[in-house]
């Protein structure tokens, strides 16, 4: 029964209820503006919602020691926050443990981003530009997807992080995804269905409120909101499927 406001009188999130299990795929979908980020944001501490909102194993979020949480997750967002570098710097960055050359690049390698290092001029020592100016939108998200595996934390959020990018770059980025999601939480805000095929848990939400939630088949099955906004990119996601798998969408 999460609500919260930035401003009053003017609810983002409304009587929002939703159970995320340990160690699945929960995919939040629904229009821009609907509260998706927002709900994010709450859960990685952005902000600090009302009191008995945000339970952890049945204990209050807010009463863990913050550090304690963000060392536990790992966040990619959709405009990784990148500086003026080496991209050896960036790649560590925010990790409070002496990390080699050899663990940056088996990471790298599972994000998709070994080769880009290997092109780049100095490699590890190239120096990006300010917010990642040397690197395509792919590559940023691939340095951040990098951080996370560096991080090995136990519940991964992922926010529209293939929302900017080409078919192509989406779907090695969505491999990185798949792979590092094993055995971990993860939660993925998602534009483009493409991310959520293979999601234990989908929850749609509009104006801020839960609207349905269920298994991918069976929102599909119900043909409601979800039916909606999967027909709407069903050509897209069927593009997306066949490059890997030769999957028929029903």
């Amino acid at each position: 029964h999460l609500n919260f406001f930035y401003r009053e009188k003017r609810p983002v999130l409304r009587d929002l209820s939703v159970s995320i299990k340990k160690g699945q795929m929960t995919a939040i979908v629904g229009p821009t503006g609907t509260g998706k980020t927002t709900l994010v944001h709450l859960l990685m501490r952005f902000y600090d919602c009302p009191p008995g909102s945000i339970l952890v194993d049945g204990a209050d979020i807010r009463d863990f020691k913050l550090n304690s949480w963000v060392e536990r997750t790992a966040f990619v967002s959709q405009d990784p926050m990148l500086f003026n570098d080496t991209l050896r710097a960036n790649i560590i960055y925010g990790l409070n443990r002496p990390v080699t050359d050899g663990e940056i690049m088996d990471a790298a390698r599972k994000a998709r981003l070994e080769d880009v290092i290997l092109k780049l001029p100095e490699g590890l020592d190239t120096v990006i530009g300010e917010r990642g100016a040397m690197l395509s939108g792919g590559e940023k998200q691939r340095v951040s997807i990098t951080r996370a595996f560096l991080k090995d934390a136990e519940i991964l959020i992922l926010d529209e992080a293939t929302s900017a990018l080409d078919t192509k770059t989406e779907r090695s980025i969505q491999q990185a995804i798949d792979e590092m999601g094993k055995k971990r939480t993860v939660i993925v805000i998602a534009h483009r269905l493409s991310t959520v095929v293979n999601a234990d848990k989908v929850v749609v939400i509009e104006g801020g409120c839960v609207v349905e939630q269920g298994t991918l088949k069976t929102l599909l099955d119900q043909k409601g909101k979800f039916y909606e906004y999967w027909e709407a990119q069903k050509q897209r996601v069927q593009n997306f499927l066949e490059e890997q798998t030769a999957v028929t969408i029903p």
